[in-house]
């Protein structure tokens, strides 16, 4: 970004001052960007900024074209080691158009209250997420919900979730922390399964399948954790992802993730968690690592 701006780009960076371990180190990567003529903001009043994006708008030939990053993890690369996160760079329009959009309300130029696309808290993720869940509630034992979460905590969701699985959509849940959920609970939620990885990353993406992958399924990627805070006192992104090849990238994630045996521990009705029984060996990050390796191996 400095670089950029010194070359005679024009440049604008929200910087987050309550970031959670790195308040210092923002404030001086604040005043090092205003020095190099970076266009310095700080984010809406009264809310955190936590949603993960950047933003390149190019004159190509005649026209404009936008390249958008949308990630569930920071721009850190301290973190960035230790942490398991997914990105999504994408060029499609609409896409950039939402971006752009969501710029312009978090540098104070609107006051943006729709978006094609992007599901943007706190405008109205809560509610476009209850309704996906209602939408697989209506299919009844077709119906299927995969979660991916640091946290499940907002109790709006969960009711919804317990709808959903009183009507007997199957719902998987991979919750790292704090889950105020109960599955198995007789005609509450006994179609819910909630597992949650502990190993040598940090489980820190946020990947929402709402639907049968084998059918028509609607995938996201958030910054966002389904709790008040996230939804009510942050700005947060949640963006679909429609590339077949990315969607089956996001359900060998979800798939792999919950035929985990090593890593995987698992809730039961009466909030307690218990080690998953190692019987097949499957071990979600070596085996994520070793297919990336591989993948990134293969001819071009």
């Amino acid at each position: 970004l400095i670089r950029a701006a010194e070359s005679g780009k024009q440049v604008v960076a929200l910087v987050e001052l309550q970031a959670r371990f790195d308040e210092q180190a923002n404030i001086t990567w604040a005043r090092t960007l205003e020095q190099a003529g970076v266009h310095v903001v700080y984010g809406v009043v009264g809310l955190k900024t936590h949603a993960k994006v950047c933003l390149v708008v190019r004159r190509e030939g005649t026209g404009i074209r936008r390249y958008a990053h949308l990630g569930t993890g920071n721009y850190n690369s301290d973190t960035a080691r230790i942490y398991e996160d997914l990105g999504l760079l994408t060029a499609d329009q609409q896409l950039g158009n939402d971006v752009a959009d969501l710029f312009n309300l978090l540098t104070g130029y609107s006051r943006q209250r729709g978006y094609g696309r992007l599901l943007v808290a706190p405008i109205a993720l809560r509610s476009q997420i209850i309704e996906l869940i209602r939408q697989q509630k209506a299919a009844g034992e077709e119906g299927r919900i995969a979660l991916k979460l640091n946290s499940l905590v907002d109790p709006q969701t969960i009711e919804a979730l317990y709808e959903a699985s009183s009507a007997g959509v199957r719902i998987d849940l991979a919750v790292r922390g704090i889950c105020c959920l109960r599955p198995k609970v007789p005609g509450l939620s006994e179609t819910i399964r909630v597992r949650s990885i502990v190993g040598r990353f940090l489980e820190h993406s946020r990947i929402y399948r709402f639907g049968d992958p084998g059918r028509e399924a609607r995938y996201y990627i958030s910054s966002a954790d389904l709790m008040p805070r996230n939804l009510d006192r942050r700005v947060e992104v949640a963006v679909p992802v429609d590339d077949p090849a990315l969607r089956e990238r996001l359900d060998e994630i979800l798939e792999v993730t919950f035929a985990d045996d090593v890593l995987s521990w698992e809730l039961d009705a009466e909030g307690s968690w218990s080690k998953v029984p190692t019987e097949q060996g499957v071990n979600v990050q070596e085996t994520m690592m070793t297919r990336a390796i591989a993948r990134a191996r293969e001819p071009r």
